[in-house]
């Protein structure tokens, strides 16, 4: 199996919360509350949500084994902790052992549950089931809060009881500024209110439940398959939701795509009468929008990550030497031989790096690759466009997504031509390692990349398990893995786009076959993920619409048994909810390429040619300003 050596990966947290001393087994770095002594009382006494706690033996070998189910229950339920949150306490701490005993814990694991709005005399109620495993324990939450009463119910849950059609079929033909979401499943479904508790983060749909007792309403409906979501739009229309597979996951990702659908920052005690709307408004993006299809990628991306790091990025280095130059040279030796584009960027590389390699020098200015990145020597073909121009990667606003976006796009679109043309960095000095794209992509994040603390958290994750990599398939797995480990930690944080929110990729709607459920719990079919990805990096896939440079592209071919990737119903950034625009189908006007011209201006900072021109780029020295994926 591919998949045996992410066991090893960094376990990167969405919602990293410590009230108390580190522990153990678990650490900040879960998704999941770690109490001590100190803050259990105040965390769960008079607390708005409710809480399910684990007490634990950090030298129990059960309580060993169980931690990593109880971590992926954290994760599996990391957007219900508005409603009920899950946390640990170790009794094996010399500080917890007072605490343990006033809360009658004689046996490990003990499970916890304090309702909402408990007093501080409340020691907790003791789950003695036997069945521990996660879809048990999940729905053992479902019940914790549908077992409070109406006085005491968690202020930001939702009710998750049935409505009626009495309640329901009124609601057709309303309009409103919102979707709403019915999930008409059988009695003893508990996909329904496993969902209204998936979306409880996200603004601009409400999702409620039916049940398939009601005749009339499956009458008026016509729904025969359970569970099935019907959708009341916010122009007043209802249709059926499609999902290619009636399981929640399916159902939860689909209701987070549909437009202006939003996840609400964890900053925000309260939403806005815009981000309930699911709009943001216009002035927060004066780039000219550019629509576009999730199932492609555009070289336009590729070539605005290129031009920020060579002209912005590494242009704050004076000088490069040593550990520094030898770095920047296996980066452009990569590029150079797995660039999925014969056309003038390839050139520019293929020039770079040959310059490079020819010098005896140790130390070069990096204003001398600067020249020739500019073309100042005006080489025939040589040309990179000197503009940011984010596709794929555009935000919703500036600052947002941009080149930490394409900076991941660009090393997935490498993993994925390495293992398509793996003789290719034969000779170069680079093929003697495992995973040579993974280990320059490291080399480079941790030397040059503006974001020091994105670094950090990247060379963490790359030292616990990038030296495991042997294979090209488990390089392309790899950086998918951790890509998507990165989207968890940071989903719901200020670097997220509220219009683009961080998710699990690919979504059900680019890959249906690469998602499966085992036990109640999402997995990965990891052989598809795997398909997916060379197909969807690979040159063949590769849109040049909005490009700079307008690439030679190869010509298509099939891959083997594809996967192929759709586009989603809703891609454009609308105007409002339940709005639809056509694709645009004229790319912009391609610049011809401007060599440069004794007399033309420099600006300051570095770069030529309109590098920094107006907004679209800024020098910034070593921090990071645009944070939208991160690392």
């Amino acid at each position: 199996m591919l998949w045996f050596w992410f066991k090893a990966a960094v376990v990167l947290c969405l919602v990293p919360r410590c009230l108390g001393a580190a522990a153990r087994l678990y650490t900040e770095e879960d998704p999941l509350v770690i109490l001590s002594s100190s803050s259990l009382k105040p965390t769960v006494s008079n607390s708005s949500s409710a809480w399910l706690v684990q007490f634990y033996s950090s030298w129990c070998g059960h309580c060993i084994q169980y931690s990593s189910t109880w971590k992926t229950l954290a994760q599996d339920v990391k957007d219900w902790q508005q409603a009920i949150s899950v946390a640990v306490l170790d009794c094996a701490q010399e500080e917890n052992f007072d605490v343990c005993r006033d809360y009658g814990i004689k046996f490990y694991p003990t499970f916890k549950y304090f309702r909402a709005h408990s007093p501080p005399t409340d020691i907790g109620t003791t789950y003695r089931g036997a069945d521990r495993e996660i879809q048990s324990v999940r729905r053992l939450m479902v019940n914790i809060l549908q077992n409070h009463t109406r006085l005491d119910w968690p202020e930001h849950c939702p009710s998750l009881e049935p409505l009626s059609s009495v309640e329901l079929l009124p609601l057709l033909g309303q309009r409103s500024d919102h979707y709403t979401a019915v999930i008409v499943e059988k009695p003893h479904s508990y996909v329904g209110r496993e969902v209204i508790l998936d979306l409880l983060q996200f603004s601009g749909v409400e999702v409620k439940r039916a049940l398939s007792t009601d005749l009339p309403l499956l009458d008026t409906l016509k729904i025969t398959d359970f569970p099935s979501v019907y959708l009341l739009h916010p122009n007043g229309t209802h249709t059926p939701l499609h999902v290619d597979k009636r399981l929640r996951f399916f159902f939860s990702s689909s209701l987070r795509m549909l437009p202006g659908v939003q996840r609400r920052h964890k900053s925000d005690s309260s939403s806005s009468s815009a981000s309930q709307k699911g709009a943001l408004p216009h002035k927060q993006n004066p780039e000219p929008w550019r629509d576009f299809d999730r199932s492609k990628v555009y070289t336009a991306d590729l070539e605005s990550a290129l031009h920020y790091l060579l002209r912005v990025e590494l242009a704050t280095h004076n000088m490069l030497e040593g550990e520094e130059l030898k770095i920047f040279k296996d980066f452009v030796t990569l590029v150079t031989k797995l660039y999925p584009d014969g056309g003038s960027v390839v050139k520019l590389m293929e020039t770079l790096s040959d310059w490079l390699l020819s010098l005896p020098l140790q130390r070069i200015p990096y204003q001398a690759v600067l020249d020739l990145v500019d073309n100042k020597m005006r080489i025939s073909g040589v040309f990179l466009g000197a503009e940011l121009r984010w596709v794929g990667c555009q935000g919703s606003r500036v600052g947002l997504r941009g080149y930490p976006c394409s900076l991941w796009t660009l090393f997935h679109v490498l993993t994925v031509q390495h293992d398509a043309m793996p003789t290719a960095l034969d000779n170069t000095g680079l093929e003697v390692e495992a995973a040579p794209v993974l280990q320059v992509m490291r080399r480079y994040i941790r030397t040059f990349f503006g974001c020091e603390e994105c670094g950090r958290h990247f060379e963490q994750a790359a030292a616990a398990s990038m030296d495991k990599v042997e294979t090209r398939e488990q390089q392309i797995l790899w950086l998918w893995n951790q890509h998507n480990m990165v989207n968890y930690r940071l989903a719901g944080s200020l670097s997220d786009d509220p219009l683009f929110p961080k998710a699990p990729w690919p979504s059900p709607s680019l890959c249906a076959s690469c998602h499966e459920e085992k036990n109640g719990v999402h997995v990965w079919n990891q052989e598809n993920v795997l398909r997916f990805l060379r197909h969807h990096y690979s040159a063949s896939n590769l849109s040049p619409q909005y490009s700079l440079t307008p690439p030679r592209l190869p010509a298509p071919h099939q891959d083997p048994d594809p996967v192929q990737t759709r586009r989603p119903q809703e891609e454009h950034r609308g105007g409002g909810v339940g709005e639809m625009k056509k694709p645009e189908q004229k790319a912009e006007k391609q610049p011809e390429p401007r060599p440069w011209t004794p007399g033309s201006q420099r600006r300051e900072g570095g770069g030529s040619g309109g590098a920094h021109k107006g907004r679209r780029s800024r020098r910034s020295g070593r921090r990071c300003v645009d944070p939208g994926d991160g690392f």
